[in-house]
């Protein structure tokens, strides 16, 4: 990670996104993934030219050149999923791409979901219903905000709760801030190029409901500005709806720890996702959890006074 002062907060224009989207997946399809033949060798684009796509969503070259360049409003449903078709779109784009085409149309604009920045009211069951449950368990919004966490949750990711560093510290505590902005972020997560990729894709994906929502375009305006790393991602258009596979943390006081993540989107709480994790059973991780559990109870029992010196590294190793 590095702070680079040169580089410009991405705009929040919804047909810049739309263009810069449709660039990206037309260049990733090559001839061969959707039956084209390869004429020659002096292709000068690396995926599928306009015309290809055009052929292949069965739309003019000129229509197709106006949906590229972000004229996405007022393309019918039976369009855009020709489109998402032809450019091998996978579920979690082609619902970036709908989000984006809404974007820019004014009657969707009126039938938008709830905008990734408000944040929705938890309700005091919700609360009860984190504490009462037997592993980490966080509520998180779109922007990777924390607005809630039960006790073992904030012992996990004690980097970010007991123990976060002054520059990026928050009323609200953000993973997508910490995954780029606290230099410890790299050893605390052993796989940091995943898990920052599955970051910026989520957000990406996230994006697409509101591209002019505030507390997104600020978000995304800090991190290009501070982080070459996530200037670089969030130029790749990449979106996904989960992280990959498992999740590894290194954690400062019980070691390395392998969890099974499960978000779950919360009904009651529109724009909000309940996440909760589990080590496999008899496994090193679900001791390390079991240990982890064991000082968190330790961390809330104790007095305020003391509770500096069990949050740190070092005092609750040597304990």
């Amino acid at each position: 990670m590095s702070r680079s002062d040169d580089v410009a907060p991405p705009t929040a224009d919804p047909r810049a996104q739309i263009k810069e989207f449709l660039t990206s997946r037309r260049a990733r399809v090559t001839p061969d993934k959707v039956g084209l033949p390869v004429v020659g060798a002096g292709r000068r684009v690396p995926g599928l030219r306009r015309e290809e796509v055009a052929m292949l969503a069965g739309v003019s070259v000129d229509y197709y050149t106006r949906l590229e360049r972000g004229s996405l409003a007022g393309a019918s449903a039976e369009v855009l999923e020709s489109l998402a078709s032809a450019l091998l779109l996978d579920d979690a784009e082609r619902e970036h791409l709908l989000d984006l085409a809404r974007a820019v149309s004014p009657a969707g604009r009126q039938r938008r979901r709830a905008r990734p920045g408000r944040r929705s009211a938890l309700r005091p069951g919700t609360r009860w219903i984190l504490d009462a449950m037997h592993v980490p368990a966080i509520v998180r919004d779109g922007l990777g905000r924390c607005l809630a966490a039960n006790t073992l949750a904030r012992a996990l990711y004690a980097p970010l709760f007991i123990d976060p560093i002054p520059e990026i510290a928050d009323d609200t505590p953000s993973l997508t801030r910490f995954m780029f902005l606290d230099p410890r972020a790299h050893d605390f997560f052993p796989h940091w190029d995943i898990g920052a990729e599955d970051s910026v894709a989520m957000l990406r994906l996230t994006s697409g409901a509101d591209p002019t929502e505030p507390d997104l375009t600020a978000l995304v305006g800090e991190l290009s500005t501070r982080s070459r790393d996530f200037a670089g991602l969030w130029a790749r258009h990449d979106v996904r709806y989960i992280c990959r596979d498992s999740k590894v943390i290194h954690h400062p006081l019980v070691g390395e720890i392998t969890l099974a993540c499960e978000p779950a989107a919360m009904a009651s709480s529109p724009g909000l996702t309940l996440v909760s994790y589990a080590a496999e059973p008899g496994s090193p991780s679900e001791e390390a959890l079991r240990l982890l559990s064991s000082w968190a109870a330790t961390e809330s029992a104790a007095p305020v006074g003391q509770r500096d010196a069990l949050s740190a590294p070092g005092g609750a190793t040597g304990s």
